[in-house]
């Protein structure tokens, strides 16, 4: 996996411009701050945020992938003005279950998620090396 970064262009804080990689692709659905057996644990953003990785994560890990194979994550936010307030809280979050592996995102403000408890949801491409 090589991160791409264009010459001259300032270098993105928690996350890459782009990323090219070679391998099996595993793609995840959309993941909830929820557990295993579909149950919220707590409704507070952050701590959603780090349920979701972790959800994330563990699809990838069922492919034979991990965190560092993820190359390209969508973000799905409810509010954008609590996801800027809380940056720290959410970096935390996501260095706790990512590490200080910061593939391709995108971040997307929306209406309303499905799940009506959940604040946040993440989609994920990982890419495991031939």
């Amino acid at each position: 996996m090589e991160t791409l970064q264009p010459e001259g262009w300032a270098r993105p804080r928690g996350f890459a411009n782009g990323i090219k990689a070679r391998g099996s692709m595993i793609f995840t659905g959309g993941q909830i701050g929820w557990d295993s057996q579909c149950r919220f644990h707590s409704l507070d953003l952050a701590d959603q945020v780090r349920q979701t990785l972790a959800n994330v994560v563990a699809v990838v890990r069922a492919g034979g992938g991990a965190p560092e194979h993820i190359v390209r994550l969508t973000w799905y936010v409810t509010d954008k003005q609590e996801y800027l307030a809380r940056a720290r809280e959410i970096g935390a979050a996501y260095r706790d279950v990512m590490g200080r592996h910061y593939p391709a995102m995108a971040v997307v403000q929306v209406s309303a998620l499905v799940e009506e408890a959940a604040r946040v949801e993440i989609e994920a491409t990982a890419v495991l090396p031939d």
